[in-house]
């Protein structure tokens, strides 16, 4: 009851001037405070620092260089198996499975539709019957994002929206949250045919880069804004970074029909790591 009524007062408040007073914060280099805004956060949600490259608040120019911090090399090993769908974000498996009449499921009778997930109803076409899975990052999480699969970019949209918090008990209460919130989504050309990322903002923490454009927003668009990329400008490769959330949020992945098997121990809830398989892609369109 008392998540619910959190969730709901997320209404009255004002999503973009609390997200630019956090984006501002996280990015004060006064050596006192960025220290110690870094040793709060990560003794508070229990960051795992020997995985980090850089093991010393001194090492990070601000705060959000520390939430966006490299891990070592050998601390996600790559699953070795060519047909491996990879986990591309260090999380919690929100939901996964099949795209039913263009929904996706969201959470405790909560659905919302592909196309305005997409904000593109050709787009989602693509994806009727086929399948998706949502994973949570929190704030303890490693916060870039790779690749599941290898591919071509042939297009990205920056889609303005809300800023509600993407926290479990917000997703179980506010309806179609994810197609609501701003969001960057990513479509790819792949051996499975087209696939789709989805980076999903949230308050405090809505700011996306990627490796080929740089840092998406801030600004915030009023408008939406689509980008589209020549064959071959763009091509990543399965488990290669493709960006990252300057703080935190979700990532939705969108897959074609007859092309995944979901891993059989898969299930909501399960904590996640980059490169670990979540299941194996299994036919193949090209």
């Amino acid at each position: 009851m008392f998540d619910t009524l959190l969730a709901r007062l997320q209404y009255l408040l004002p999503h973009h001037l609390l997200t630019w007073l956090i984006h501002k914060l996280a990015r004060i280099r006064t050596v006192w405070f960025k220290n110690a805004m870094i040793r709060g956060i990560a003794g508070h949600f229990g960051v795992n620092w020997s995985e980090a490259l850089h093991q010393s608040p001194d090492d990070y120019e601000h705060f959000n260089a520390f939430f966006t911090r490299q891990l070592k090399p050998e601390a996600r090993p790559l699953a070795k198996d060519e047909h491996a769908l990879l986990c591309p974000v260090d999380g919690a498996v929100s939901s996964f499975g099949k795209i039913r009449d263009n929904q996706i499921f969201q959470a405790k009778g909560h659905d919302f539709s592909c196309a305005a997930l997409l904000a593109d109803e050709e787009q989602a076409k693509k994806y009727n019957n086929g399948e998706y899975i949502t994973i949570y990052l929190s704030p303890k999480d490693y916060h870039r994002i790779h690749m599941a699969v290898s591919g071509e970019l042939t297009s990205m949209s920056h889609v303005p929206g809300r800023l509600f918090s993407v926290a479990p008990y917000t997703v179980d209460t506010i309806p179609r949250l994810f197609a609501r919130n701003e969001r960057s989504v990513h479509h790819f050309d792949t051996s499975l045919g087209p696939h789709a990322l989805v980076l999903v903002g949230a308050m405090l923490v809505a700011s996306m880069e990627t490796v080929w454009h740089g840092l998406i927003n801030p600004p915030r668009a009023k408008k939406l804004r689509h980008f589209s990329y020549p064959a071959g400008e763009v091509t990543l490769k399965s488990g290669e970074e493709m960006g990252r959330f300057n703080m935190g949020s979700t990532v939705v992945l969108l897959f074609p029909e007859n092309t995944i098997q979901w891993q059989k121990d898969l299930q909501p809830g399960n904590v996640v790591r980059m490169g670990e398989p979540l299941g194996n892609i299994h036919h193949f369109s090209k």
